[in-house]
């Protein structure tokens, strides 16, 4: 066994998190444990809503069940595990289970930011060329953004966690956050970091300028088109039309950029926790209320579930 192998084998982690506050710990499960239950049945049932509705059979409604899937998953992927941590005394995480969460953590996240430029290309298509929108956006065009953005979720996931074997650690390592965060893992390593920080900061600069370029541009024409729309009804409609989408966006890719101007010092750690546990786990809860309040299709839907259910006892 290599000697790298035999440190990794005997290195153990623990997610310190939020136990700095002991007397938080109760209270936060229980807003983690809230919020984690809104997520679940919110996303799973716009899953099902958007499944057993002939209406919301189009490419705007497919796009968002699979941002659905992807927003129940990668929240699955980190609260459980938080809310478990709040409440016991031993956090111990072997290396193999701080690499697994890693994985699954960032194929969701990559994917989910490349799911909303995906979406972001949809609302510019609808409002631009609405007579040509069921021919542009086909069904096999549609099935290639969804795979394309797994694909590329799975690729970027897998290449980084290649490069965790060819580091080193050694002994009892303690890691200030409450999910398994590769930089975090970095800088417990006690071998070169040098390939592994480059390949994080190349994936995530290309990951985050592409998607925003995308969603940057589809938003400037779309508001383009509008503009030139000689009824004003007609232009609020349009708005209306994109708003949920855009205020996903904000929230999702306005907390990624706050991360990364927070500065990297011991001050920051707990700003940094707290725009994490935002985005790891409040938008995840957020996307299914925010299309679902503001999307009339959506309301009618659950409207008619409701009224179903009541009638039928």
């Amino acid at each position: 066994m290599l000697l790298s192998e035999t440190n990794r084998s005997r290195a153990t982690f623990t997610l310190w998190g939020f136990s700095v506050s002991p007397e938080l710990q109760v209270p936060l499960f229980l807003i983690f444990l809230a919020i984690y239950i809104v997520t679940v049945v919110g996303n799973l049932g716009m899953i099902v809503i958007i499944k057993i509705n002939p209406k919301l059979h189009i490419p705007t409604y497919f796009f968002l069940s699979h941002l659905s899937f992807v927003d129940f998953c990668y929240s699955s992927t980190v609260a459980p595990k938080a809310m478990v941590n709040l409440m016991v005394e031993d956090r111990t995480i072997l290396f193999v289970g701080y690499v697994v969460q890693f994985f699954f953590f960032c194929t969701f996240v990559v994917t989910e930011s490349f799911l909303l430029a995906v979406m972001a290309y949809d609302c510019f298509v609808a409002i631009c060329n609405p007579l040509l929108y069921t021919v542009v956006m086909s069904q096999k065009l549609c099935a290639m953004l969804v795979v394309g953005s797994y694909a590329w979720g799975l690729a970027c996931s897998l290449i980084l966690t290649c490069s965790v074997p060819k580091l080193s650690f050694w002994g009892f390592n303690t890691i200030n956050h409450f999910f398994c965060e590769f930089s975090s893992l970095l800088s417990l390593s006690c071998s070169d970091t040098s390939l592994s920080q480059m390949l994080l900061f190349i994936f995530a600069t290309f990951n985050e300028v592409s998607t925003l370029f995308i969603i940057l541009l589809s938003y400037v024409l779309f508001t383009v088109t509008i503009l030139k729309m000689c009824s004003a009804s007609g232009r609020c409609k349009a708005f209306s039309t994109c708003a949920s989408h855009l205020t996903t966006i904000s929230i999702f890719h306005g907390t990624i950029l706050f991360l990364c101007c927070v500065p990297n010092s011991k001050n920051s750690r707990h700003t940094v926790q707290v725009a994490s546990v935002f985005y790891t786990v409040v938008i995840p809860m957020l996307n299914p209320l925010i299309y679902s309040l503001r999307n009339k299709d959506v309301k009618d839907s659950v409207s008619k579930i409701l009224n179903t259910k009541v009638f039928s006892y």
